[in-house]
């Protein structure tokens, strides 16, 4: 059981890091925040579908907190209100990034629930994204544009190209036998796949 334990707290680390490292891998950056990435989200997913949202959530919530340390510097030059900061990190970081792990809602209904799963998290943080869009990055919208439909262009400009991307690189790996053997849900049977 202690060996178990310790088993899967090595691979929610290595998960962990390797997102963070993909995170690095940029395809495409925004101006005020957000880009593609090379599939960082994606081993947050595999995780919440291996092991569910009771170890997804905690691990997607510590890459959130990375996220939040590595992006929070450009954050602070754009010369936002304290109040504005504090809602950014709020809404772009801990809740866009936390939700990843609720990924693994849909588990057991095997890969056409892992995919409603990483379509689910991906509307969440694009939603989140979208009120922080309205409520805090607004003021950047240009002029005679409605907020809510510049929010919905922007954050859509990198989040529609990273759901696509995330959900191609889920698919082509879980269709991998061995790797879809490695992320299986835990307690699950494979004869349902």
């Amino acid at each position: 059981m202690q060996n178990k334990k310790v088993l899967v707290l090595v691979e929610c680390a290595l998960m962990l890091g390797l997102a963070v490292a993909l995170s690095f891998v940029r395809i495409w950056q925004m101006p005020l925040g957000g880009s593609v990435t090379l599939l960082s989200m994606l081993p947050i997913v595999l995780l919440s579908i291996k092991y569910g949202t009771k170890v997804g959530l905690p691990v997607a919530f510590l890459f959130a907190a990375t996220q939040f340390a590595i992006g929070n510097g450009t954050v602070l030059t754009w010369g936002m209100t304290p109040q504005a900061v504090i809602g950014s990190s709020m809404l772009d970081y801990f809740a866009a990034y936390t939700g990843l792990g609720l990924a693994g809602l849909f588990r057991k209904k095997m890969l056409p629930g892992w995919c409603a799963g990483t379509i689910l998290v991906m509307a969440l943080r694009f939603f989140s994204h979208f009120v922080s869009g309205i409520i805090i990055f607004g003021q950047w919208a240009p002029e005679g544009w409605n907020v809510a439909i510049y929010s919905i262009a922007y954050n859509g400009a990198y989040m529609l190209p990273e759901l696509v991307f995330t959900m191609i690189g889920m698919v082509v790996l879980l269709k991998t036998p061995h790797v879809r053997k490695m992320f299986s849900p835990v307690g699950l049977h494979e004869s349902n796949a």
